[in-house]
């Protein structure tokens, strides 16, 4: 399967029970990051583009204060979830730490 196919519900729930904190909703993978003020938000930010760029592959990001919503899904793959999400996902998981 290329990375850019859209994944079936099986592979994304299999992939969920490993991705602390992540829900699949409106075709997308989902989680919401709080961090203890905005710089730190900021720096978390900062390290997931390092990440992102690693895979080119962008997240949608919304950022209030110390509020960091992430939406990760593929747009070559008509705004479905790819295994390009699962694995950005997983690199959050990997660097994220609150």
């Amino acid at each position: 399967m290329s990375s850019r196919e859209p994944l079936t519900s099986q592979q994304i729930d299999e992939a969920l029970a490993e991705l602390p904190g992540w829900r699949y909703e409106d075709d997308a993978l989902k989680k919401t990051f709080r961090c203890t003020d905005f710089r730190e938000a900021i720096s978390f930010i900062v390290r997931m583009a390092f990440s992102a760029e690693e895979l080119n592959h962008h997240p949608v990001l919304h950022n209030v204060y110390n509020t960091v919503d992430v939406v990760l899904t593929t747009h070559d793959a008509g705004n479905k979830v790819t295994d390009m999400d699962i694995r950005l996902a997983r690199a959050v998981e990997g660097f994220a730490w609150f």
